[in-house]
Parts: C-alpha cells; structure tokens; sequence
C-alpha cells in the first residue's frame, strides 16, 4: 500500500470512528434479539445517538437516495424506510428492550436512552406522524425530533432552523446535518387536538374525503373506534393532532386539488419547483385570486359557521367573523404554506389595545387569521404583512349552520381532505383545544420563539397596522390522546408516497 492509500485509509478510519463516537447506536439497543457479543464495541456512550426515520417515496428521488446515505454511515438497523416499517411499531420495541436492557442492570442502556434524538426525513406530513406517535407513547424522556425538508411546503423544519428547501443527499451534506443535529437546543411546542362530532346520517357517508378518495394520510384525522371514550351512541366522531396549523375554506379547497394531481400524475411531481409552480397553477384555476367572483358566498367561513373561542378557561365567546373571509387558519407556528407568518408580530398598540401578543410556540395559545382571497394572501410577502388578526385562544369551535352547504375543505400540517357535511343536521361541530407539548429540536437562529425566552419579548413598533378582526378564546375538552397507536398506523396496501 502506497503512502497516499495509508493515508486516506486512516483517513477514513478516523472518520468512521468519529461518526461512531457521536451518532452510533448498536445493533443490541435496538433489538433484543441482537447479540451482544457480535456487537460493534464503543468505547463510552454516543454523544447524540440518532434514531433516524426517512419516507423513502418523499422529495422524489432524494428520500431513497438519504435513506442510503444515512444506512452507509450508521448502524443499517438505526435507519428506518417508514414506507417499510412504522414508527409506533419501532418506538414500541425499542422502549420496551431499553427498559429491560435498564431492569438489567445496563448503565450504557439508560444513559443511551437520555441522550436520544429523532431525526425524521419527509413533509410536514410525515414529521407530525411522528410527532404524534412520539405524544401518544407517553414517555418519561421524550426523545427530542428535528425535521428534514423533503416535502414541498416544509413549515415545520423552516419553523426550527432546518431550512424549507429539499437538502442535499451525499455524504458531506448528511455529515453536516448530524452535527448541526448535536448542536441543537431542545424547544417546547404546543400540541393541539382536534375533534369532530356530528350525528349519525341515514344517507350518504360523512366520513373524511381524502384526495382521489383513497386514504392518504390516516394519522392525520380519522373515526374514532366504538370502543374508544370519544365515541358518542348515534353519532360519528373524528379525531386528530397537528401542530403547525388546522385550515378551513378555500386554501384547503387548492391544496386538495394540488394532492389529487399528484397523485394521479406522480411522475409530474419530482422536485420542489415543479411542486410549487402547480401549486400555484391551481390557485388560479381554483379561483382562489378571483374567489368573489367564482366562490360562493354561502362557503364563506361567517356563513358556513358560528365560530366560538375561549380566552378564559371554560368561557366560550362569539367571534366575529367578517362576511368576506372565505379561508381561516388556527395557526401554531410561525410559518405556512411554505415560509409565510400569517399572524406576523404586533405593535405595541395591538398589544395594548387588542391585548395580542407575538406568535410563540409554547404559551398555550393558537392564532387565528382569515384571508378573503389570494390578492390578500399576498400581503404576506410584503414586510411586516399578515392576514386579518381574528383571535388569540386557548381553543376554538366552529358549530357549521344546518343546511350551510354539503361539504366542506379542510386541512391539517399540510395535508387536506375534502368534508362532506350532512344537510339536515345542526350539531355539526369542530373543536380544537390544547393538548400537552412536545420536544423538538431547533437551530439557535431558529424562527420560532418560546415564551420563556427573555430574548422574545422585545419591543416590535413596524407592525403595518392591516385590518384586523376581533380576537378571542377556547377550551380544553374530552380529549387525552391523537391515536397514534392505533389511528397512525398505514396498512401495508397503502402506499405513502402522497404523504408529502
């Protein structure tokens, strides 16, 4: 062997071991079933042990390429294909042999287990799956996730510092992400519920549409079993989760005919670009930049709906909902439909006066914005724009008028589905409350701000004053889990590619 191949030989070795030393969990963590004694020995326990989950069908090509790359540098068995195993399923085993590994005697094990991080690879979608199944397992050390932009709007990962465009899949760049991974701090998020409840048709099925009507996304929001608390004799009841943000009217109208495209035409959908453009392609087709003159006014949210909030725990207030807000967005973090803060930060005389506050992400509080079209939507690319401030609230409900229209679109983190609404009932309700938090993983630079955080409270004067509605409140109800554990998981026959 030459000098030069000594070199690089060692070189690379050196690497290895690096890599080793900071992000390697071996194969008897895992699985009980490994052996120990074939094991790869480490010297002391990983300085940031990663669990790494990858949608393999996500960002066209690149989700089958990092899948690769991450399994070339890890442990193959620390990388998951979430087209070939769920999260639930893999979380579950690895918990239950730690917590034997621990019964045992196994000091590595325990401090292993306070020292792991997630990382998750694919959209919005497919990160508050996670992020879902992570909650419903209740764990005493939550293992914090941070999130790889592969899907087309990206919001969560921009949200924490990851960056909205798809990442590079070699071995530099996934090098890069690691590290950034053990630089990161630990953030608090909001968690919210949401549940629907409306009585039992004698005609037509009211359950979720999903694009081309195939299930695409069954974590996200679903029918709860006759079994479960929730259910309610003689009524149909559905629940979910999300995080960023829950959107009703015709925003979700667009984005449910941007994901039954793609799923008709997947090889029109292969890179981030192409993505957006058809994205706004539909926009226009779908009327949203002219929706006065094309969009009913009975869709319209004030005509749709009473829309109540809570401010103070247990008291329900009307919200005032103008007549030409024809989408309404709950809105956790400070980014959607791929970058934009709708709420923004208000002034000193909003705080005053209205008693708003900036957009944090753990103060137990969801911001509520209204759009009247696309035109005002825009205004978000302006400095300091946002849509009509609505409300501040720890909950709110949408009770939909009898006979207001047969159905409706919706959306949650991304991910949209078309609701039909049974015409002769008036007890249709949509209510969203707070539920716990979870931990994610966030660059020092990120966008979103904590509460706790002395750094966020400081003085912001530019807001631009746009016009703003009335705000409000709501409340935490009957509700203690998302269903991840059952609801989350994809059958085999159902492909997840849709799941940005």
């Amino acid at each position: 062997m030459s000098k030069v191949q000594l070199v690089m030989a060692t070189s690379e070795s050196n690497f290895n071991e690096d890599i080793k030393k900071d992000f390697y969990i071996p194969t008897y963590i895992l699985s009980e079933d490994a052996s120990q004694s074939d094991d790869v020995k480490l010297p002391d326990v990983p300085t940031c042990p990663v669990l790494v989950f990858i949608n393999s069908k996500s960002g066209g090509q690149l989700g089958g390429d990092l899948l690769n790359t991450y399994q070339s540098l890890l442990n193959k068995y620390q990388v998951f294909d979430l087209g070939k195993e769920t999260p639930d399923s893999v979380l579950h085993r690895l918990y239950l042999n730690l917590e034997k590994l621990k019964n045992n005697g196994d000091e590595f094990a325990a401090k292993l287990e306070e020292r792991l991080r997630i990382i998750v690879a694919g959209g919005d979608g497919t990160a508050g799956w996670l992020l879902g199944v992570v909650s419903d397992l209740k764990l005493s050390q939550p293992p914090p996730i941070a999130t790889v932009p592969l899907g087309t709007g990206n919001n969560l990962p921009f949200s924490f510092g990851w960056g909205k465009k798809n990442p590079g899949t070699d071995q530099n760049s996934v090098i890069s992400f690691l590290k950034k991974v053990m630089d990161a701090k630990e953030m608090k998020i909001d968690s919210w519920h949401i549940l629907m409840r409306m009585r039992a048709s004698k005609e037509g099925c009211c359950d979720p549409i999903a694009p081309l009507e195939l299930p695409h996304s069954l974590h996200a929001f679903h029918r709860v079993s006759p079994s479960d608390d929730l259910n309610v004799e003689g009524c149909h009841t559905f629940r979910g989760g999300f995080w960023n943000y829950f959107s009703m009217g015709m925003d979700a109208q667009v984005s449910y005919a941007f994901h039954s495209e793609r799923k008709m035409h997947p090889e029109k959908f292969k890179n981030q670009l192409v993505n957006q453009s058809t994205y706004a392609r539909l926009g226009c087709t779908q009327g949203w930049f002219f929706a006065s003159l094309v969009h009913p006014s009975s869709r319209n949210i004030a005509q749709l709906a009473k829309v109540k909030i809570m401010k103070k725990h247990g008291e329900w207030q009307d919200l005032d909902i103008p007549h030409s807000i024809r989408s309404i967005v709950c809105l956790n973090l400070p980014s959607f439909s791929g970058g934009l803060n709708p709420w923004g930060t208000p002034n000193s005389n909003k705080r005053r006066d209205r008693d708003l506050t900036p957009p944090f992400v753990d103060d137990g509080l969801i911001e509520v914005v209204g759009f009247r079209n696309a035109w005002h939507g825009m205004v978000l690319l302006a400095p300091n724009g946002h849509g009509t401030r609505l409300a501040q609230a720890h909950g709110i409900r949408f009770e939909f008028h009898k006979g207001a229209a047969d159905h409706t679109f919706m959306r949650i983190d991304g991910e949209p589905w078309k609701q039909p609404l049974p015409v002769d009932d008036d007890t249709v309700v949509v209510e969203i409350a707070h539920l716990g938090q979870v931990k994610m993983l966030a660059t020092h630079d990120c966008r979103s701000k904590s509460v706790h955080d002395p750094s966020s409270h400081v003085n912001h004067d530019c807001d631009d004053g746009d016009s703003d509605g009335e705000e409000e409140d709501s409340v935490v109800e009957e509700q203690r889990k998302f269903g991840a554990a059952d609801t989350f998981k994809i059958p085999e026959e159902v492909d997840i590619s849709h799941i940005s």
